[in-house]
């Protein structure tokens, strides 16, 4: 699953507020030739990504080339079960990325038009946030 090698902090403040507005950066597909584009803000876990990878290979049967656009690169914490108040901090417990509505999060190149729309039609099933195929405008 994806994850930084290291970060400058082990736990960092939630900044929920990075999430408003519209994607500016990353909004256009760069490489492939059809991707997934977020229709709304959210946050998507590694294994929710490597979830909806492992999808994309397998229904193209490994034929093609895939782009993951984001890298969960903020930790959440988590405390454990039955945890009194206070205490401190919990532990970093995953690794998160936040996407803003417009963002494109996979693009895929190399393979048929129509096994790649359905390959990507799959994935968004296994994301936690409303999405669309599209292609680049011509």
């Amino acid at each position: 699953m994806l994850q930084p090698k290291r970060t400058q902090h082990r736990k960092i403040f939630r900044l929920r507020s990075q999430s408003k507005g519209i994607a500016t950066r990353g909004a256009l597909i760069s490489f492939g030739e059809i991707g997934i584009k977020a229709l709304e803000a959210g946050e998507l876990t590694a294994r929710q990504i490597e979830a909806a990878r492992r999808v994309i290979t397998r229904s193209v049967k490994r034929g093609g080339k895939v782009w993951i656009r984001v890298f969960p690169d903020k930790v959440l914490t988590a405390k454990g079960a039955e945890v009194p108040m206070g205490s401190g901090k919990g532990a970093p417990d995953k690794w998160v990325t936040q996407v803003k509505p417009g963002k494109i999060i996979f693009e895929m190149a190399g393979a048929d038009p129509e096994m790649m729309r359905k390959a990507l039609k799959l994935a968004i099933y296994k994301l936690p946030i409303k999405c669309k195929v599209i292609t680049p405008e011509i």
